[in-house]
Formats: structure tokens, sequence, C-alpha cells
């Protein structure tokens, strides 16, 4: 690989993912991953340009943004870009009305949209909602719908907890769009148009900004895909088999998010 001065050199605006990157969700609130305070700390006070940017979807990001706050991290809600408030808007313009998929810690993102007699299903990391009757009923919309509509809060394989490994949207996204022989809309990582949202928010060309995540397809390849840097924490999610992905190389692969910071400011803070 080149140098980390050629790689990172004019890098103006970075999108750090949350979960597996700043902390580990689970009980009690999760647990921040080592360093990662202090390093959002230090980024935030350089030069650069930050956005949060976030496939979550069991929680509405006031409670996301209140959880990471009590872990230490300095972070508001206008900094997170977050898929239900995205759908929200497709939902409001298109005029579709969902059978809503989802985790009850994300419903109050939905309050104002109309749910009455739907001609869409939006899914998301539904937790334990995602029983067989739940996933069904959301199967009998879509089969009597003319041009049915599956918009899927990100398409996630799977995230670390503090207790392990968990089944994220994507399995059951896919379980529709089988059963139903239709292609779901994503909103969230991979979707280039929600890495544009963030990009535009911080006023920053996708070829100035690299995405910080633990996911080597969602952030690293979705990232690179727009035109951005990508680098990947081995923390989270990642697996050692990442680094040696048949489709998607990191431009970086760093230990965590302070080493990424490190390395940052060190070849772009000038």
């Amino acid at each position: 690989m080149a140098p980390w001065a050629e790689r990172l050199a004019g890098v103006r605006g970075v999108l750090l993912d949350i979960s597996g990157v700043l902390y580990d969700s689970g009980a009690g609130g999760g647990t921040a991953i080592a360093g990662s305070v202090e390093a959002v700390a230090r980024l935030k006070g350089s030069r650069l340009k930050v956005r949060f940017c976030t496939n979550e979807s069991q929680k509405s990001r006031a409670e996301l943004v209140g959880q990471l706050r009590r872990l230490g991290f300095d972070i508001s809600e206008r900094e997170v870009t977050a898929p239900a408030p995205a759908a929200c808007q497709i939902l409001k313009e298109r005029g579709l009305r969902p059978y809503l998929l989802i985790h009850d810690g994300v419903r109050s993102e939905f309050d104002q949209i109309d749910t009455s007699n739907p001609n869409c299903v939006v899914i998301a990391d539904a937790g334990e909602s995602f029983s067989y009757q739940n996933m069904n009923n959301a199967f009998q919309v879509l089969m009597e719908l003319e041009n049915p509509v599956l918009i899927s809060l990100g398409k996630g394989r799977y995230y670390k907890e503090t207790s392990g490994l968990m089944l994220d949207v994507g399995p059951y996204m896919k379980a529709l769009e089988y059963a139903c022989g239709i292609k779901a809309e994503v909103v969230g990582k991979p979707s280039p148009e929600f890495f544009k949202s963030a990009l535009q928010a911080i006023g920053v060309e996708a070829h100035q900004a690299v995405m910080i995540g633990d996911d080597i397809v969602g952030d690293v390849g979705g990232a690179q895909r727009c035109g951005m840097r990508a680098l990947q924490v081995r923390t989270g999610k990642f697996r050692p088999s990442d680094e040696h992905h048949p489709e998607v190389k990191a431009d970086g692969y760093v230990d965590n998010l302070a080493e990424a910071v490190d390395l940052l400011l060190q070849h772009t803070d000038k």
C-alpha cells in the first residue's frame, strides 16, 4: 500500500460509523470502545469536518445520542445521519403508507406518518419483533400490492453487541425479497444517496472525505463506490477475513478509531 500521507492526502471531512466504531451496544447502554471518546474529541477539535453516519434502526436518533453522551461522547442529534428520518422523508414525498416491521425503540420517528391501509412495507432491525406473524403480515401486504414497495433501513448481515454477534435487518429483508420476487429499496448504508446526504451536511465532496467503519461491505465498499476513501477498524463486527475480501479492499486497516484519528491528524491537520 502507498504511504499514509499519500492515502490521506486532501481529506477535509470524516464520516464515522457509530456501532462497532464508537461503542458496542448492549445491556445497560453498551460500552465505549477503548480510546474512542477521546478520539472523537480530538477529531472535532481539529480542522476536519465530522459527521456521524449510522444504520442504527432500533433506537431513535434522540435515544442513540443520549446513550452516547452518557458514555462520554461529544455528539448532538444534528450531527447524525440515520436511516429512519431519511425513510420518513421518502414516505411523505411519495405518499406511501407503510406497514412498519420495526423495533419499538424507533417507532417514535414515524409518529407523523400515516400507516392506515398500507401500500408499502418498511423493514428495520426489529429484533424480537421479527416473529413469524409479523414477517407474514409484511409478506401479505406486499403480495396484495400491484407494485409492491419494500423499504429497508440498511441491509447489514449482522452487528456486534457486548454479548456477541447479532443478526441484522439484511437476512429478513432478503427473505421478503425472495418470497415476493422483488428488490428492496435500501435507505442507509451502503446506499449512495445516504452517503451523499451525509457529505452534503458537512459541505465536503466525496473525494475529500474518508469513511471509518467496521463493516467491509456497508461502510467501506459503500463509501468507495461513492468516490470516498474508507478505513476499516479492527473493532465491532470486524473479522480477520475482511482484510482478504474478494471484492472490497479498504484504503487502510487500523486497530481502532484512536489509531485512525492519530493518522488523520498527523497527515491532514496541517
